[in-house]
This record gives structure tokens, C-alpha cells and sequence, in this order.
């Protein structure tokens, strides 16, 4: 299983950079993770939209999903039309996104599959586990196994919770948002986490290596690095395009 990162700001794409969005691959299988702003171009350097066989959105924020749109288009009005992608996301995560073109448009695009709390899918190669994790709006955790029985876990965006030692327990990389080194902001506490609570989350489940995202954008690493190391002893980094971790 191999984890490509193209981007991994919060909130917007800082100069340079993209939101978040992952490639998993394995068995020539690629799921396309969170398409944020400013994702699609980084995905194109590497392959094409139609070679794309898999979308799975955390939840309806822009910054992890408008780039489906830009990717639908490439597939739709391309001279030979790709065949109908599916896109798994919580109920009506994708509604904002999906208005943003007349249906005719992108009609035959996509085949839409709920990612209810609680559910399992079977995706290519991949076991799918979801998670429902608190944020602003419904956000599904991933815990997707490989055909080879390796674990990849994400968070999206998420407040403390219990589930997200379920998530991770045991995984080969936790991606785990870490908008802020310490401390969130109040009013925001119960939605966001900090670097510190990744390497908390990451160490008490027995994560094999923790690669933290989301950061706000223009921030530098080494404070969420610092922190989230005071309790995180394994392999630790931040997810900026480009990175590639080899899950074996």
C-alpha cells in the first residue's frame, strides 16, 4: 500500500501548496482521498482523471472536497467520457459541491454511496471502516485495510473523541488533523485538534508511524512536530505535497 500526500493545509491552500488530498494505492487500485482545494493539478502531474477509480470525501467542507468538482469535469467532457465514479461521503456532504454545475452537465459522472456511521464498504482491494468523528458538520473517520492487511487510519477534521483510539488502533499511518501545535481555541475545542492530541491519540492506539495534516496554513512544522512528540515516540512528520509513504 503506498500513501501519497498532495496537499495538506486547513482552510485554504497557502502559496505553493494545496488543501488536503491523499492517493492510496495498492494492487493498481487508487482511491483519491478529501479532492481540497488546488489537489486536482498535483493528482494530474501523476495520472490522469480517468485513472482515478475511487473518491472518499471525510465531510462537506471545501477544503476536502471542491476539487471533485474540477475532477468530474476532466472525466465528463473529456473526448472519450470516463465511466461513472464512486464517491463515498456522509449524507449530503456533497450537495454544495455537486450544485456547482447544472446536473446535465455531469450527469453519468459519478455513482454516490453513503458513508452512514458505523458503515463497512469494500472498495478495489480495500475494507473500509468509517467512523463518526464530532466536527462542524458530519465527519466520517477512515480505517481503510489493504488486501495485504496493512491499516491506514484518518481522522479528517475532528474534536476529542473516544472512537478515534478505534480508528487508529494498531495502525500502520495515522493521518491525523493537528490544525493547531497545542491548543485550539475555544470555540472551536470541541471540532479541531492540536498536534499535541495526535501524538496522545497515535501513542495510546499503538500507531506505527503519525503523519500530521490540516496544519493552518503558512505555519511553520516544528512546533506541531515538538508536540506532538512529547508523547508520540514513533515515526513522526508533516504531510506536505509530495511526500510518499510505503505502507509494508
Amino acid at each position: 500500500m503506498r500513501f501519497t500526500v498532495l496537499g495538506g493545509c486547513g482552510a485554504w491552500p497557502a502559496a505553493g501548496q494545496a488543501c488536503s488530498g491523499y492517493i492510496v494505492e495498492e494492487d493498481g487500485f487508487r482511491i483519491f482521498i478529501d479532492p481540497g482545494y488546488a489537489t486536482l493539478p498535483r493528482l494530474l502531474e501523476r495520472m490522469g482523471a480517468a485513472e482515478v477509480d475511487a473518491v472518499l470525501v471525510t465531510h462537506g467542507h471545501p477544503d476536502h472536497c471542491a476539487d471533485l468538482n474540477p475532477l468530474l469535469r476532466a472525466r465528463a467532457l473529456a473526448d472519450a467520457p470516463a465511466p461513472p465514479l464512486p464517491v463515498y461521503a456522509p449524507p449530503g456532504a456533497l450537495d454544495a459541491v455537486l450544485a456547482l454545475d447544472r446536473p446535465r452537465m455531469l450527469a453519468g459522472s459519478l455513482t454516490a454511496h453513503d458513508l452512514a456511521p458505523g458503515t463497512s464498504h469494500q472498495i478495489g482491494p480495500f475494507h473500509l471502516d468509517t467512523f463518526d468523528l464530532p466536527h462542524h458538520v458530519p465527519n466520517a473517520g477512515l480505517r481503510l485495510t489493504g488486501s495485504r492487511g496493512r491499516v491506514l487510519a484518518y481522522t479528517g477534521d475532528t474534536g476529542p473523541s473516544a472512537d478515534l483510539l478505534a480508528l487508529a488502533k494498531d495502525a500502520d499511518l495515522l493521518v491525523a488533523e493537528a490544525t493547531y501545535p497545542e491548543r485550539v481555541p475555544e470555540e472551536d475545542a470541541p471540532y479541531l485538534s492540536t498536534a499535541r492530541d495526535a501524538g496522545r491519540t497515535a501513542s495510546s492506539a499503538g500507531a506505527a508511524r503519525l503523519l500530521l495534516t490540516h496544519l493552518w496554513p503558512d505555519t511553520p512544522a516544528a512546533p506541531a512536530l515538538e508536540a506532538a512528540a512529547a508523547s508520540y515516540t514513533g515515526e513522526l512528520s508533516v504531510a506536505t505535497a509530495g511526500v510518499s509513504v510505503e505502507i509494508a
